[in-house]
């Protein structure tokens, strides 16, 4: 019971960290290198044409005969199976950039304190530039590949791999946060873990409008039109994680929410 209770008051950091990084990724999915181009990438993950796409997800088709309705539900399979092997892709490269992170933090153990703040400030500056308040060359592109064979669903996890490289510079203040915050961590598994909620919550968009197409993509048109907001709001999350991190209040709200959990652990037993 001892080693069980020391690992959850020492996961305080986690549980502040765990929401931020869903957060983070549900923002990014409303940056401007991945919003606008959804239907083309669910295209690209399952070989579907953007009609066929449509047809599978609720658009047209409901109101057919028996094959119809037929192909219609082997599509909708196949959408949604792509979308996860899409979203497993770049989730990947994600959770390889937050082990790395938190496995330098190791090796450079002496300059930690330093190396957090410079983290930190970057992160306050590309969250300014993130809601717009700051302007950055480069930083609202993706670097795309604009021709892709429809090999099927087979390439959807490589495809994702490649696009969650392609997308590091549009959702690089985001990005930064989390790394920083897995940077923080310390530890490859914690990196890990930060980094793969970042990745379910850039994924979860994905995979509900696989499920649901017509709906979705209706909540997203709206989401689209005040996606300015969704971003001002975002980056300015992203700066007071940045501001956290460089005066060391992070730590200290750390430390009360273990000193809760340890409180809370007490009064239970």
């Amino acid at each position: 019971m001892g080693d069980a209770f020391a690992e959850t008051a020492a996961s305080g950091s986690l549980l502040l960290a765990v929401p931020v990084a869903l957060v983070a990724g549900l923002v990014s999915f409303f940056s401007p290198c991945v919003l606008p181009l959804v239907p083309g990438y669910l295209s690209y993950a399952t070989g579907m044409s953007a009609a066929e796409v449509v047809d599978a997800t609720g658009g047209r088709g409901a109101g057919g005969g028996a094959a119809t309705l037929e192909r219609t539900r082997v599509r909708r399979g196949r959408l949604l199976a792509g979308s996860l092997l899409f979203v497993a892709g770049f989730a990947t490269v994600f959770v390889l950039l937050g082990v790395a992170s938190a496995s330098i933090a190791v090796w450079f153990f002496e300059w930690r304190r330093t190396l957090t703040i410079v983290l930190g400030a970057l992160t306050i500056v590309l969250g300014l530039a993130f809601a717009g308040f700051l302007r950055i060359p480069g930083l609202d592109r993706d670097v795309r590949v604009h021709k892709i064979p429809s090999v099927g669903l087979l390439a959807a996890p490589g495809l994702g791999f490649l696009f969650g490289l392609g997308w590091t510079p549009c959702v690089g203040p985001t990005l930064v946060a989390i790394t920083s915050l897995a940077y923080n961590e310390g530890t490859a598994g914690r990196g890990a873990l930060l980094s793969g909620v970042y990745a379910l919550g850039l994924g979860i968009p994905f995979v509900l409008i696989a499920l649901g197409f017509g709906w979705s993509m209706r909540a997203v048109g709206w989401l689209r039109k005040r996606q300015v907001l969704v971003m001002r709001i975002g980056g300015l999350m992203l700066v007071a994680v940045g501001v956290l991190l460089v005066t060391g209040w992070w730590d200290l709200v750390v430390q009360d929410l273990q000193r809760s959990l340890i409180t809370g652990f007490e009064v239970g037993v």
